[in-house]
């Protein structure tokens, strides 16, 4: 976003204000304040020009304006109708030198997970990257992940969703939560078995880096939100924010996700708190699927940077890295 582009949106969101006031603060003519608002007619606000000035009384429910018209945070908002991957995209500004961009598209068609799964993306959801620098070792970068899961997590709770997170970075609804049971399943009665139809998936974070030993030189963390869609339109065993607590405001949704993760970059000792609090993981029976073979036992905390700990009949074994499934004992009501 250009700095005239973010002064007027400032300007707008605070109060009506008046054109030659404008004009002061953008460093420009009348008539070129008045260019800048038809621009933003033609993205969809609705701006009249009252007594004491220019007021909003319209905001497009998506768009890139529509996200930066009243974000608290330093975000630029590169906005897409249709792009193949918003990480590759974000990957791309990074080896430009860009920094603090969010890459937003209203749909995508090679949308990916971990391992280049497969992730459903078309219009209604919110498919975003968000590319950041910070000035941290590269071991420190899954704190960044799980800073993002708990920012979706806290936007998905305020939209009414009794949202949760799955190890490490999955946000989901339990089926012990209630809600909608939509693409539930038929839940396995057998002692020990894969929980895979107890919770629904909300959201889904694929994070990408580049560093040095010393340092991380970019990070790319891309969150696919299930929002306003309908789950007969998604994959066996998701939900979205819709099906749950009913269709919210897209822009409304990605302000508060990236606020929220932009006060969690700024005082990373409290990720880890934040994602305990907010953990279905925790407490739960866990097979952890590893490159160096299979982990089960009780998920019992979760450690700096982002480990899993889990208390099996061996001891303590941490796990760094891994697909995460939540068992069910026979007699556990859960």
């Amino acid at each position: 976003m250009s700095d005239t582009r973010r002064t007027l949106l400032d300007a707008l969101a605070a109060s009506p204000v008046s054109g030659p006031d404008l004009a002061d603060r953008l460093g420009v003519s009348r008539a070129a304040v008045w260019k800048h608002v038809e621009a933003l007619r033609d993205e969809g606000f609705g701006v009249e020009s009252a007594g004491d000035g220019y007021v909003v009384t319209d905001v497009p429910e998506y768009g890139g304006p529509a996200i930066e018209y009243g974000l608290d945070a330093d975000y630029d908002v590169e906005f897409h109708e249709t792009l193949d991957s918003s990480n590759d995209r974000a990957r791309d500004l990074a080896a430009e030198g860009a920094s603090d961009v969010v890459v937003v598209a209203r749909e995508q068609t090679a949308s990916r997970g971990r391992k280049s799964r497969e992730w459903s993306a078309p219009d209604g959801g919110v498919w975003m990257s968000l590319l950041v620098r910070p000035d941290e070792p590269p071991a420190y970068a899954p704190l960044y992940t799980l800073a993002m899961a708990v920012a979706v997590c806290d936007a998905a709770r305020e939209a009414g969703v009794d949202a949760k997170i799955k190890w490490p970075n999955d946000v989901i609804v339990s089926e012990a939560s209630g809600g909608s049971p939509a693409h539930a399943g038929d839940r396995s009665t057998d002692a020990d078995a894969p929980d895979d139809r107890g919770y629904r998936k909300l959201c889904g974070i694929l994070t990408e880096m580049e560093g040095e030993a010393d340092r991380v030189s970019w990070l790319v963390i891309g969150p696919g939100v299930n929002v306003n869609l309908d789950p007969a339109e998604l994959p066996e065993g998701a939900t979205s924010v819709a099906a749950e607590a009913g269709p919210v405001e897209r822009r409304v949704f990605v302000q508060r996700v990236l606020e929220r993760f932009d006060e969690l970059r700024g005082d990373l000792g409290a990720v880890l708190p934040a994602w305990r609090e907010r953990a279905d993981t925790l407490g739960r029976r866990v097979r952890v699927h590893t490159a160096s073979g299979v982990i089960e036992g009780d998920a019992v905390d979760i450690e700096h940077p982002g480990t899993l700990v889990v208390s099996t009949d061996a001891g303590e074994k941490r796990v760094h890295a891994g697909d995460c499934e939540h068992l069910r004992p026979a007699d556990d009501g859960r």
